[in-house]
């Protein structure tokens, strides 16, 4: 369904459950900053009244999560940390097409959601098959289901407001350079590391 050219390793879960009280600062923060995107999406393109009406939900959910992860992080006694720089987040977000109209920034900035969205639900699923914690487990289970949602939600909105541009050609083009992105991570305790 979402699509990606490669698959995260099941031993990646097991690397991020050696250290759950960074992972889940990671993924509070990403939850913040997927919010944070979609509110600015809104400001950008607000003319859209349908656009504004999806990414208000998502914005709304993605907080929803920042405060599920937060509430977490304080049941096990955990402290939030600080916000890390995603690089992965970075390099995806230099992949994408620059430049062009108005209309071309906006599918680019939805494509690029669309596929932190895709990579997120892979990772999660990938968390809640194969971490031994049973409550995370099931966490990650329904979260991945939320960001399938999203994924398909900038996704379509990219196609809708894409017209003229070749947005499926695009959406191919991009999932071969996060495939040739997400190489490169992996190896850390973070939601894209």
């Amino acid at each position: 369904m979402l699509g990606l050219k490669l698959e995260t390793d099941p031993r990646w879960a097991k690397l991020a459950e050696t250290n759950i009280e960074e992972i889940l600062t990671d993924h509070a923060w990403c939850e913040q900053k997927a919010a944070t995107n979609a509110i600015t999406i809104i400001s950008l393109n607000s003319e859209h009244e349908d656009l504004v009406t999806a990414l208000l939900i998502i914005a709304r959910e993605e907080l929803e999560h920042f405060q599920m992860v937060f509430d977490i992080i304080k049941k096990r006694s955990y402290t939030l940390g600080r916000e890390q720089k995603d690089s992965y987040v970075n390099e995806l977000f230099k992949a994408t097409i620059k430049g062009g109209s108005r209309q071309q920034s906006l599918v680019n900035r939805l494509l690029f959601s669309a596929m932190i969205e895709a990579r997120s639900c892979e990772r999660f699923k990938v968390l809640s098959e194969n971490i031994k914690d049973k409550e995370l487990s099931e966490f990650y289970r329904e979260l991945m289901i939320s960001e399938a949602g999203h994924y398909t939600t900038f996704l379509g909105l990219a196609r809708k407001y894409g017209e003229g541009i070749n947005v499926d050609m695009q959406w191919k083009e991009l999932l071969v350079k996060e495939g040739e992105i997400i190489k490169n991570y992996g190896k850390s305790e973070t939601i894209h590391g």
